[in-house]
């Protein structure tokens, strides 16, 4: 990293703004930072810096002369390439680089980078999961919460990073060039920023811009925008698919997950080994074995970490099973459309917990999307009677209102039957009752925990 003779400028004072800092202090570069934020609590700001170095912050709107002092800005994936100070120094004909980029030319190890419009966080943390298991020194990074800069310089040459990636840090990404990649879907997503879909998928697809033969792309089958990324791809090309029996990827046939490899196949798992529920999700395994086994992991252990994993919090999330019932945590479904999948991914019958902040939403969707797999709709919170009266208005009519979470799960508890499910999906909001969402279903969680000290 010849960075000493270099001056850096980053934008944005968030954590990802603040990863980028550390470690190019660490590093030994000059930097400094802007925001846009004139108000900026600079005392907090030093506390997350390291050695709390007092940097100089260049606070409000950046000019032209300041800009003209630095070789380089890093700019955080909250600020747009169109905004402002990323133009002045596309202007300048400078560099302008994701937090991204700078960690991969700090990092060290083969790189898994995982993008797409929805399921990337369910499949990162999965194939972190099952890249623990097999590498010792493994590292989930990105958009899922820790930003890459922030380990970049604990990185060893024998390091496996599994990344997930947005859109908004491939924008400004140049060298990045991950070992394995994967797209997982597209469909029409912060349209605000990139203008149209196909702008936002060009954007996606730019992850693999770097790759050379010999590394991999991996692509679902079932997308039509993905599928057809193949014929571009730099990389090889390896799908996964719900319904296609692939040469070389990740395919469902009866129930068992496989991999092919020039048409050998390896059977990974079976349905029974998973704890995720619903097609997203049969399809996030697929992504998950399919760049493990590229990123060189064998076949059993990628089982065995699928096995292990039961889910990203609050998403589908299974929390356990206690006389035969199994518990769900979907507390992140704070609407109807996500509730809907929530619903749909349910394999057994279901009593249903749901209600919360009255956003104006309208439930008839999701009610229509219970399809006859629902017992009893369990209702707390602000909108319980507008869901029921939208639920008899629509036939369902196994409805009993309750006034907290406790409440909620004891009778769900004492009404369930082997072999049934207790979903928390509540299709609204939770402020009102609880702080966050969050905290919704680590409640949830709890009173399941206590139903198995009884």
């Amino acid at each position: 990293m010849a960075w000493k003779d270099k001056k850096f400028l980053v934008a944005g004072a968030g954590k990802s703004g603040v990863g980028a800092v550390n470690l190019l202090l660490q590093a030994g570069a000059s930097v400094a930072l802007t925001d846009g934020n004139k108000e900026l609590d600079q005392d907090a700001f030093y506390k997350k810096i390291h050695q709390e170095k007092k940097i100089p912050l260049i606070l409000g709107e950046l000019t032209k002369e300041q800009a003209q002092d630095y070789d380089l800005l890093v700019l955080s994936p909250g600020i747009s390439v169109n905004a402002p100070v990323a133009q002045l120094f596309f202007d300048q004909g400078k560099p302008v680089w994701s937090e991204i980029e700078l960690a991969y030319h700090a990092g060290k190890g083969k790189i898994a980078a995982i993008t797409g419009t929805n399921g990337k966080t369910t499949t990162t943390a999965l194939t972190g999961e099952i890249l623990k298991g097999y590498y010792e020194s493994t590292f989930v990074v990105g958009n899922i919460g820790t930003p890459y800069t922030s380990v970049a310089l604990d990185t060893k040459e024998d390091s496996r990073i599994v990344a997930e990636i947005s859109s908004f840090q491939l924008e400004t990404i140049v060298d990045f060039c991950p070992n394995v990649c994967a797209v997982l879907n597209i469909t029409p997503d912060h349209l605000d920023r990139h203008g149209t879909v196909e702008v936002y998928a060009k954007t996606k697809e730019s992850i693999g811009k770097n790759q050379k033969p010999g590394q991999v792309m991996v692509l679902n089958y079932e997308d039509d925008t993905t599928r057809e990324m193949a014929q571009r791809a730099k990389g090889d090309v390896v799908f996964f698919s719900l319904h296609h029996k692939a040469k070389d990827g990740a395919f469902l046939e009866n129930n068992v997950f496989k991999i092919s490899k020039n048409g050998e196949v390896t059977d990974i798992c079976t349905m029974d080994d998973v704890n995720l529920l619903g097609d997203h999700n049969y399809e996030n395994i697929l992504a998950a074995i399919a760049v493990s086994y590229y990123m060189g992991v064998p076949a059993e252990y990628i089982k065995e970490g699928i096995k292990r994993f039961k889910g990203v919090a609050h998403r589908i999330e299974y929390v356990d099973t206690v006389n035969g019932v199994a518990y769900y945590n979907d507390s992140k479904g704070t609407n109807p459309d996500a509730a809907i999948k929530g619903i749909k991914a349910m394999n057994r019958p279901t009593f249903l917990i749901g209600g919360g902040y009255d956003k104006k939403s309208t439930y008839d969707e999701w009610i229509d999307a219970f399809d006859g797999k629902v017992k009893e709709l369990i209702l707390m919170g602000v909108t319980a009677p507008k869901i029921a009266e939208t639920a008899k208005a629509h036939g369902f009519d196994k409805i009993v209102f309750v006034d907290s979470m406790e409440e909620a799960v004891s009778y769900a508890a004492k009404q369930a039957q082997d072999g049934d499910a207790v979903l928390l999906s509540p299709a609204c909001a939770s402020w009102g009752m609880f702080p966050n969402y969050e905290v919704r279903g680590d409640i949830f969680k709890d009173c399941v925990k206590k139903l198995k000290e009884l």
